[in-house]
């Protein structure tokens, strides 16, 4: 195998090594960093002096691991920030660095250069992501007075759950908060932006698709067109993910290519019709203003931020620079580079279900694509032609599908079995009525001629929810899929880099293996008591699912955890009984404690497989069994208990496990 194919393990190796650095118990010595660095300079000089081509290549691959592993603490050196520890409350002052959604009054940013006023006390956070109830028109660089609410960004709801302390921390995000009262726009910018002139172009975009169209018509649109998805409401994305659709708000591959493509299309085809420019290269010119138009719709689709769709441009940037070269376009090669550039600019992004998901999608469509298959034969007629397409359709989204099926069953605990259908229905009123019609609506705006476009955009997005809700209907109780464990995503992408590895078809192997695997050993059970660390809910197992033993239910922590397990968890547990001191749960196999006043511990140590208590317990609790105080839960945040009837104790996973990292809030 060659050195060309060789590099398309690169990304693979570097994603390597960020996993090493993320799953650390703590945060290496400086002291590492430079013994890497030693022994990569020698490895490299080894290998330059030897000659030899394969200790060479492995050697591009460790250094691309130890690359990988250094990226993170170098990208958090410059971009992270001191997470706040307690909450903090006063006026201050700040400047909008990012708007991420201005809809009904009520506008989510990003801001930084926060200074405190009057008697509020300062807080050490770079950046911090506040909801602002306002009318107001807000853009970068604005500097605004408020009186705000901030709060230490929570960590995981669940073990393996979306971590918002890590991502945060590598956003520069140290602090979630918002406005308590009234909010003063000081001054604009001193100097026009491309992120000022950016965002004011979008919130036009996005008043005038409001104007014209209505409720989760104008939510899809605004998605799709501006890549704000903040007005979707969960019934519809419920319904978009159980028919396969969900990827279709979400700017990404689809809708550059259809933009992209379909203006490289059109110009080509109208330059090629003049006489006059035949002597010109119509193709290299079609294909510069096709990059153009991809960079254009990122910014609109809210620039490098969005993972996807960035990834995309990239994809379409080497290939539309492959037709400049007169080089083949869709190659393995090229999706190498566009991760590698990707994991170069944000290597957190790794770690976030888009990332893996467009990654996988991409590999497993050229993958495909690069495997041998037969042409037909000779012309074909009218109805041919269109049976090719909607095969090719359905093929892709088969292709698709099974190449994210591991990466959306973990992190979304659903999957699509009839998505292929979806989509091959679906994908008519995107690709020729809802992205064509999005498009010359944007170009009519200045003229004010865009309500004629974008009421057949909100044509077809109807028709495209029509049929979302059908599928969804047809795939009633089929969507729900068993929890797998954390290490099944290392599987998955080992059989990534296996099949982008190889050309031939014992590609096929390693993804065709995963499936006994997971299902053999990969399934993880369900718990028998969920606690949570900010609220008081704590949920025990019954007989019909699961039942607060304390809390509420409608809270974010009952709620999350209904929609993980998916399973409906009920008011009041049966087996409880409860006093002003605590309760006393009992089950066939163990019983729990649960002490509210510290009259209850002399009862209840040592007489009960598990204790949970949110006040301190005496030093003698914790000789007499299993005990979860406000020291646990204040380090360990959520806890995850399953019985182990062979130990006769629970097995216990706290949501948080690494606690000496940069990105976490420090213990009060």
């Amino acid at each position: 195998m060659g050195q060309r194919r060789l590099f398309v393990l690169l990304p693979f190796s570097m994603i390597l090594g960020l996993i090493l650095y993320a799953v650390l118990p703590s945060e290496p010595h400086i002291l590492y960093y430079a013994a890497g660095f030693i022994a990569a300079l020698l490895a490299i000089a080894l290998s330059l002096g030897q000659r030899s081509l394969s200790t060479f290549r492995i050697v591009t691959q460790l250094f691309a691991v130890w690359l990988g592993f250094c990226l993170l603490p170098l990208h958090g050196h410059v971009f992270g920030t001191q997470m706040l520890a307690y909450p903090a409350y006063g006026t201050y002052e700040a400047v909008i660095d990012e708007v991420l959604s201005a809809d009904q009054g009520r506008s989510r940013v990003i801001v930084s250069e926060i200074v405190p006023l009057e008697d509020a006390r300062e807080v050490p956070i770079r950046r911090a992501r506040l909801l602002l109830a306002t009318d107001l028109q807000l853009s970068p660089g604005d500097r605004i007075r408020a009186a705000l609410r901030l709060a230490p960004i929570p960590g995981p709801v669940l073990p393996g759950a979306h971590d918002g302390q890590f991502h945060a921390y590598f956003a520069g995000v140290g602090a979630y908060g918002s406005a308590t009262g009234a909010i003063t726009r000081l001054s604009g910018a001193d100097a026009v932006s491309l992120a000022r002139l950016v965002q004011d172009l979008r919130t036009s975009i996005g008043k005038r698709i409001d104007a014209i169209l209505i409720d989760q018509t104008a939510a899809i649109a605004k998605a799709m067109v501006i890549g704000d998805q903040s007005a979707i409401s969960d019934q519809t994305r419920d319904v978009m993910a159980a028919s396969g659709l969900a990827h279709i708000y979400s700017i990404s591959g689809l809708h550059l290519s259809i933009v992209a493509g379909g203006i490289f299309w059109l110009l080509r085809l109208a330059l090629a019709s003049v006489p006059a420019l035949v002597a010109w290269p119509v193709k290299q010119i079609a294909a510069l203003v096709g990059i153009l138009a991809a960079f254009l719709y990122l910014l609109l689709a809210g620039g490098p931020d969005n993972v996807p769709a960035f990834r995309s441009t990239l994809m379409l940037a080497l290939i539309f620079g492959a037709v400049l070269a007169g080089r083949q376009a869709l190659t393995m090669r090229n999706v190498a580079i566009a991760a590698i550039v990707i994991i170069l600019i944000d290597p957190a992004s790794i770690f976030r279900p888009s990332f893996q998901l467009s990654f996988a999608a991409v590999v497993g469509l050229i993958g495909i694509y690069e495997m041998p298959r037969p042409y037909p034969a000779g012309p074909r007629g009218r109805v041919a032609h269109i049976g090719g397409v909607v095969a090719a359709t359905a093929w892709t989204s088969l292709i698709a599908g099974l190449a994210t099926l591991l990466f959306s069953a973990y992190h979304f605990q659903q999957t699509a079995p009839l998505g292929v259908i979806g989509n091959v229905l679906a994908l008519p009123f995107v690709g020729l009525v809802i992205m064509p019609f999005g498009v010359l609506s944007v170009l009519a705006m200045p003229f004010g001629l865009d309500a004629p476009c974008l009421h057949i955009m909100g044509w077809g997005i109807d028709r495209m929810v029509d049929v979302a809700e059908m599928v969804a209907a047809w795939s009633q109780g089929w969507t729900g899929n068993p929890l797998l464990a954390g290490w099944t995503l290392g599987l998955g992408l080992f059989a990534l880099a296996w099949f982008a590895f190889l050309e031939s078809r014992w590609r096929l192997l390693a993804p065709a293996s995963v499936v006994p695997l997971v299902l053999l050993f990969g399934l993880e059970p369900r718990p028998d008591i969920l606690i949570a660390d900010t609220t008081q809910a704590i949920a025990v197992r019954d007989a019909n699912g699961m039942a607060l033993v304390s809390g509420r239910t409608g809270s974010f922590a009952v709620d999350v955890w209904s929609d993980h397990f998916q399973t409906e968890i009920a008011g009041t547990h049966p087996a409880a009984r409860c006093d002003s001191l605590g309760c006393i749960v009992t089950t066939p196999d163990y019983s729990v404690a649960v002490v509210r006043n510290a009259a209850a511990f002399a009862e209840d140590c040592g007489r009960h497989d598990l204790l949970i208590a949110r006040i301190y317990p005496p030093q003698h609790c914790f000789s007499g069994g299993q005990v979860i105080g406000p020291h646990q839960l204040l380090a360990g945040g959520v806890h995850w208990l399953a019985w182990n009837g062979g130990a006769g104790r629970f097995d216990i996973r706290p949501a948080i496990q690494t606690l000496d990292r940069p990105w976490r809030v420090p213990q009060r």
